[in-house]
């Protein structure tokens, strides 16, 4: 029979009184309840002010009234309400849970380091291997021990591995936060945090800038595997197909193999460099870096000049800048997107979400980054 609340909330109070300080792990081992059950029900008894909450670490409220030196400490792993506001060595994890080999989101962590180290915050890092479903396993494996939130960004490579995690995501009880996710409007994650870069807003900055060149025909390459390139292969159709002064365009998958939600047309897994010929397009935009510097290689090979027959716009710039010919690129906020996404976990961890509290859904703009691979076409279309 399951123990009431208010019963284990006596126990609590009892336990950490009688020492003057205890580790919320130890806690939670010694009543036998989980150790997320166990934060929620400090800051439960912190709130109603029976208890004073540390980091990872709960104080009776008559520890406030002790000196360092008092000599009334509970000894070893205990610490009195003097030095609360001391990061515990052992103290308070955030788990951040980002898919391997993804340089564009290891510059998302970075963003994140430093605000969650103010704030007193220790990450627990967890890699996702690249296959569907991988984050469950590893964000449980935090939560059991003792992660008090969750920084994420799953892999999801296709939809249906999306709305695979719909369902536990939902029914996290630790605040998190997706970091270059966006979930859908009404969907199943609706109330959950996300800071993601506005894709949208980067496409339009690579087609301006092309259109601005007087480029009339426009080949978009994407990768298909992933939320930020659906969202972009959605953002170049509407964008290219209402411009005014867009006359040809077409999609294709930037490289074999990175399409997962086909199937495609000929055309939509036809090569690059041919479909450029074919659309007689002088201008290429393709997602992502790496994608593009190769297409760029074989351009050459296929003796097409960059950018004097082709100008070429690159989506991520991560490595875009390094390429024999450097390439212009559109730069998501990769390490601001990590920082606000931190500062938005620390806030929740600290307050919590109260009756009116908004979800906060938040969008940073990229911004486009000029180097030698676009100019005006040679002989510009009328």
């Amino acid at each position: 029979m399951r123990e009431p609340v208010d019963l284990r909330h006596q126990r609590i109070v009892a336990a950490v009184e009688g020492r003057g300080s205890a580790r919320v792990s130890d806690l939670a081992a010694e009543l036998r309840v989980s150790v997320v059950t166990m934060r929620r029900d400090v800051e439960e008894l912190a709130r109603a002010g029976r208890l004073r909450r540390g980091h990872g670490v709960v104080h009776s409220t008559g520890a406030a009234q002790q000196s360092p030196g008092s000599g009334t400490g509970t000894g070893t792993g205990t610490r009195t309400g003097a030095d609360i506001d001391t990061p515990d060595p052992d103290g308070d994890t955030v788990a951040v849970v980002v898919p391997e080999r993804h340089s564009y989101l290891y510059e998302t962590l970075h963003g994140a380091r430093t605000v969650l180290a103010e704030a007193g915050l220790r990450i627990a890092l967890h890699i996702a291997p690249q296959t569907a479903g991988a984050e469950r396993p590893l964000a449980e494996r935090a939560l059991a021990a003792g992660a008090r939130g969750l920084l994420l960004a799953p892999r999801w490579r296709t939809r249906d591995a999306e709305e695979a995690d719909h369902g536990w995501l939902a029914a996290l009880e630790v605040p998190a936060v997706l970091m270059e996710r966006r979930p859908r409007a009404g969907g199943a994650l609706h109330s959950l945090d996300s800071v993601c870069s506005d894709h949208w807003y980067g496409a339009h900055l690579a087609v301006e800038h092309l259109v601005a060149l007087g480029h009339r025909r426009i080949v978009f390459a994407t990768r298909d595997d992933s939320p930020t390139a659906r969202s972009l292969r959605a953002a170049f159709t509407e964008i290219a197909g209402a411009h005014p002064l867009v006359e040809e365009w077409a999609w294709a998958l930037s490289s074999p193999g990175v399409g997962k939600d086909g199937p495609y047309t000929a055309r939509e897994t036809a090569d690059v460099p041919t479909l450029l010929r074919e659309l007689g397009a002088t201008a290429a935009v393709l997602h992502s870096d790496v994608d593009a510097l190769m297409t760029v290689q074989r351009l050459t090979e296929n003796g097409v000049r960059v950018p004097e027959d082709c100008s070429v716009v690159a989506y991520d710039d991560v490595l875009a800048g390094l390429g024999t010919i450097p390439l212009t690129a559109v730069a998501p906020p990769k390490a601001e997107v990590g920082r606000v996404a931190a500062e938005l976990l620390a806030q929740r961890l600290k307050s919590g979400r109260g009756p009116g509290s908004p979800v906060r859904r938040v969008e940073l703009l990229p911004s486009l980054t000029v180097r030698g691979s676009t100019r005006q076409p040679i002989a510009p279309q009328e």
